[in-house]
């Protein structure tokens, strides 16, 4: 059921990442009242020179309508 992608500047530890899909997890079982073995969380390390073209573009301002949580920066 439901499944999280989080897109980051790499940098982060296998340690952080893992500790933040597992907090993910919890919040979003808890918050759609499933099980917490029916959530998936992938996290993929987009380089900051792409982010413009493979993020912004496409995802958030492509995707705007589906956004619930709009971020407090611009990308121009």
């Amino acid at each position: 059921m439901p499944h999280v992608e989080i897109k980051c500047y790499p940098g982060r530890s296998e340690e952080v990442k893992a500790k933040c899909a597992e907090e993910i997890s919890k919040t979003i079982a808890a918050t759609l009242g499933c099980d917490e073995s029916s959530v998936s969380v992938a996290i993929k390390e987009i380089e900051k020179e792409d982010w413009k073209k493979k993020v912004w573009d496409p995802q958030i301002v492509g995707d705007a309508k589906d956004l619930y949580k709009k971020p407090g920066y611009t990308c121009d």
